[in-house]
């Protein structure tokens, strides 16, 4: 009986090729933009929960910014002092300060800017690249004494990413008018800002930039493993805001865990793909409008065959589930389509990602939403087509026999 139903249906689209399609069209252009937007979402949750695999939960970062999203404001920085003072606090197994300034680069006459890192070259070097979830793939680390030295991001080793011809361990670059000599690359951390950093040793930046001498941008703590790194924070914002003298609330710094950077980061993300999905699904609202009025035409170019139906002993429910089984083969239809068209425009849009150097935006398709997408799709067609079934099943035989 299944098998007759799923084959008359069928047949039913087939004589309705153009309409059939036109309307698997309005589907699939909903299903593909959803599929499209989830998978880069689960991309970026992949890449998030690979940063807190690489990173551990221990961290916690001090920037001399009001807030970890407030972006980069070279004129706020943590003095020497305030650097012990936190070093002093309870549940701090240790900590590394950062200096950062924006820097010119010069290669072959072409002026790039990048972002110049102060980090340590002591025990607690590990500590930061921990935090950078970064490694050298090429050459080596800087070590102390390395003031005329620099590592790099791993843009500098790609031709034409930063310079046309890429950069080699034992080249020089003009920085700031300076020439420093490369002896190592960083793995690539997956967008173009960070790739792009300059690493200086402490004395390297100091004598670039001396006035900026032990006036630090970002300090990097590892709690204890005896305590909970979120009330080791709330310690250390608490010391800090008394020495400075500053109200609560009213914080010229931030001091958060890891965790916490991740969850804020996360929330953003959620919105905007929230909010993305909220377009995706007017869309296919119009497209279960569109099923339902090419169900509603196709009861009413059929009322007379199912009076006849009818007639012959078809019972109401026959004729519901007829009419629901064609609509909800449009929505399947367009849901495996939707979502072949999906997987293409995000495989492709994450290759465009990658060489622009976004690497971290990588789509991932799991099996729940390849299948979610397709089942999803049927029912907004079997949803779109109940109304116009259950008024195609409640029509008399006598009447629909004399319809014309």
């Amino acid at each position: 009986m299944i098998r007759d139903i799923i084959t008359y249906a069928v047949n039913n689209l087939r004589n309705r090729k153009m309409r059939s399609w036109l309307t698997v069209l309005s589907i699939l252009i909903g299903i593909a933009a959803i599929f499209t937007l989830v998978s880069f979402g689960q991309g970026l949750s992949s890449y998030v929960n690979g940063l807190a695999s690489k990173m551990g939960t221990d961290k916690i970062i001090a920037l001399s910014s009001k807030s970890l999203t407030s972006g980069i404001n070279e004129e706020l920085f943590f003095t020497q002092d305030e650097v012990n003072l936190l070093g002093k606090v309870k549940g701090v197994a240790e900590l590394s300060p950062n200096y950062l300034k924006g820097v010119q680069v010069t290669k072959d006459k072409k002026v790039v800017y990048s972002f110049g890192i102060g980090m340590s070259t002591g025990k607690d070097r590990r500590l930061v690249e921990e935090v950078f979830t970064v490694d050298i793939i090429r050459g080596r680390a800087l070590k102390t004494g390395d003031r005329n030295k620099v590592v790099l991001g791993y843009n500098y080793l790609v031709p034409d990413k930063i310079f046309k011809k890429p950069v080699k361990v034992g080249d020089k670059l003009d920085i700031n008018g300076r020439l420093f000599e490369v002896v190592g690359f960083f793995d690539e951390l997956g967008n173009p800002s960070d790739d792009r950093n300059v690493y200086f040793t402490y004395a390297g930046f100091e004598s670039l930039f001396p006035d900026l001498k032990d006036r630090y941008y970002q300090i990097i703590m590892r709690s204890s493993a005896d305590t909970v790194p979120a009330t080791v924070a709330a310690r250390a914002k608490e010391k800090l805001r008394k020495y400075r003298g500053l109200k609560e609330g009213e914080e010229n710094f931030d001091i958060q865990t890891f965790e916490q950077a991740l969850q804020t980061f996360t929330s953003i993300i959620t919105v905007i793909n929230s909010i993305l999905l909220l377009i995706a699904l007017v869309s296919l609202i119009i497209a279960g409008v569109n099923i339902m009025n090419t169900m509603y035409t196709a009861v009413l170019e059929r009322t007379k065959e199912i009076g006849i139906m009818k007639a012959v002993g078809a019972q109401n429910k026959d004729i519901l589930v007829i009419v629901v089984v064609e609509s909800s083969l449009l929505g399947v239809i367009g849901g495996i389509i939707g979502v072949m068209l999906g997987w293409g425009i995000s495989s492709l849009g994450g290759k465009i990602a990658a060489g622009a150097g976004y690497a971290l935006l990588s789509p991932v398709f799991p099996l729940w939403l390849i299948l979610g997408c397709i089942f999803f799709g049927g029912g907004i067609g079997a949803l779109a087509g109940y109304f116009p079934a259950r008024s195609a099943s409640r029509l008399r035989p006598v009447d629909s026999l004399r319809y014309e």
